[in-house]
């Protein structure tokens, strides 16, 4: 039965105001495979985009003081971006929209949004203001070593006061893109982080000369970048005919429960990023190096993991809350197997082509300049950790939405609790035998055990019902990546050989060694009867 207290406020009142009682127009469903590519192919454009601002930004500004403030300078507003924006008001959020558009009126689909953009303008933008007041004591919070270099920190506060704005924006542009989301217009926030990479870019090339302060131009990007994130999303959400009118109300029902959803997931978020800190901390302590070997592997298996893993994270979480609002429990199952089966489909090869492409992509990506051989070795060593875990790392993506879906944030926050427990055992195992390399495995164990908890409660409690079709399924994955395996592994010249070749040589074997490995694995499925409708799903 339904919590009275999920229901929208109206819902409870018999008698909607005269001339208001018709039925909102509930989202458009749309094919969930066509949107997470869509959504994947947009990350993977944000992702290329990332790299091209990070080598502008090496190259102009290098690792000096300007480059050092300006880092900190953004990593403030960005971590708690982290925490807010794209972590806990999203869980919270959608679920809760989902509910008001299937089930609420026009009108209080709009009271709801009216309320929720501005109780959040109203509590960030006073936040934003507190923290520019007191920029100074933030830097030094978070890089207290800048407290030895005067100017230093004052520089860094005064970017500071430039980059703060960016959470209160960013914060407006996720609750825009998941309305979009919840009427199944990804495109456009999944296009919108491109221009935060490109305004940097931009910044940096264009107002780097006008700067008394050279690096403080790449602060005024950040701020560029935050208006204009949230001003590209705004003509769509007038399209849908969905612009709120921003004005706080904490007592509205809808607001209410959101905050009750969020305080659960930002302890788990916040854990997340904890666990994250741990590693770093015990890294510092081993080898030099040791911290760069890990963010370099890191970087790579973040690269499927966002394009595969959490963009079908992103377009199930809005398809699971319509369908839980629905009570459609028939459906809602078939989405969750669903979205277990393309994580399969295209997170295994992945897996695969990592740990055995870890040095080629190493040195095609990472080999320039100071970067050395015992370099390329370690860090492989800690890729393949990590690609390990791969498929974990995206079962937890599919997984959460199955509660959060439900407006159940407790239950895998508690399970992120558990396995941020168990991670710290596994690291204190594994770090004095393996090194860095272990505590990547300890991350990619204790993903596993997270992953597999989700799965067992979401079976226990009826919700992830396995489909029929699994064991023939489990037969053309299995033979796929067995033959994409052994294609790569024959065709991959011997690591030092890419040691000597230039950035283009490199470039062309990876992308034949890449084409080759799809080609064979898609060809096998295709061979077996698997053809693309077999994964087309409304939403």
């Amino acid at each position: 039965m339904t919590n009275p207290e999920q229901l929208p406020e109206t819902t409870k009142t018999p008698v909607p105001p005269p001339g208001d009682d018709e039925r909102a127009v509930a989202p458009k469903t749309g094919g969930l495979m066509r949107s997470g590519v869509v959504v994947s192919a947009m990350t993977m454009l944000s992702r290329v985009m990332g790299l091209v601002r990070d080598v502008v930004v090496a190259t102009l500004f290098g690792a000096g003081s300007g480059a050092d403030a300006f880092f900190v300078a953004f990593k403030i507003p960005n971590f708690m971006r982290r925490l807010f924006a794209e972590g806990a008001f999203n869980q919270a959020f959608i679920p809760v929209l989902s509910e008001y558009a299937t089930r609420g009126s026009k009108r209080e689909i709009r009271e709801l949004l009216d309320a929720v953009a501005g109780s959040l303008f109203a509590v960030l933008a006073l936040i934003t203001a507190l923290a520019m007041f007191a920029a100074p004591w933030l830097v030094w919070l978070f890089a207290p070593g800048f407290g030895r270099d005067p100017a230093k920190l004052a520089l860094t506060a005064d970017m500071l006061r430039l980059t703060f704005p960016y959470l209160l924006l960013i914060s407006l542009t996720a609750f825009a893109g998941s309305v979009l989301n919840t009427w199944n217009r990804f495109a456009v926030p999944a296009f919108t982080p491109v221009l935060l990479n490109l305004s940097l870019i931009g910044a940096a090339l264009l107002l780097t000369p006008l700067m008394s302060e050279p690096a403080m131009a790449l602060a005024w990007g950040v701020l560029i970048a935050g208006v204009a994130q949230l001003v590209f999303q705004v003509p769509f959400l007038v399209r849908l005919g969905l612009m709120p009118r921003p004005w706080p109300n904490l007592a509205h029902r809808g607001v209410r429960r959101i905050l009750v959803l969020m305080a659960p997931a930002l302890f788990g978020v916040s854990v997340s990023q904890i666990n994250l800190l741990l590693d770093t901390v015990l890294a510092s302590l081993l080898a030099p190096g040791s911290v760069s070997w890990l963010y370099y592997s890191d970087r790579l298996v973040e690269l499927p993991l966002g394009v595969f893993g959490v963009a079908i994270g992103t377009v199930i979480l809005p398809a699971l809350s319509k369908r839980h609002a629905e009570q459609s429990g028939e459906h809602f199952a078939a989405m969750l197997d669903w979205a277990v089966r393309a994580v399969l489909l295209l997170g295994l090869p992945a897996a695969l082509a990592l740990a055995i492409l870890a040095e080629p992509l190493l040195i095609s990506l990472f080999h320039y300049g100071a970067m050395t051989e015992n370099d390329i070795v370690m860090a492989a060593m800690s890729l393949r950790a990590y690609a390990f875990g791969l498929i974990a790392f995206m079962l937890i993506k599919v997984l959460a939405p199955g509660f959060f879906a439900r407006q159940n944030v407790k239950t895998p926050v508690k399970v992120g609790i558990l396995a941020m427990v168990a991670n710290m055992v596994f690291n204190l195992m594994l770090i004095w035998p393996l090194a860095h390399t272990g505590l990547a495995l300890a991350t990619a164990l204790s993903a596993f055990l997270n992953a597999g908890l989700l799965g067992w409660l979401l079976h226990k409690q009826g919700v992830l019902v396995f489909q029929p079709g699994w064991g023939r399924y489990a037969i053309q994955l299995i033979g796929g990546c067995a033959l994409m395996s052994a294609g790569v592994w024959w065709l991959t010249p011997e690591w030092l050989q890419w040691l000597e070749w230039s950035m283009w040589a490199r470039v062309q074997w990876l992308a034949l060694l890449v084409v080759a490995g799809a080609a064979v694995y898609f060809a096998w499925l295709a061979a077996l009867g698997m053809r693309w409708r077999h994964f087309r799903l409304r939403g």
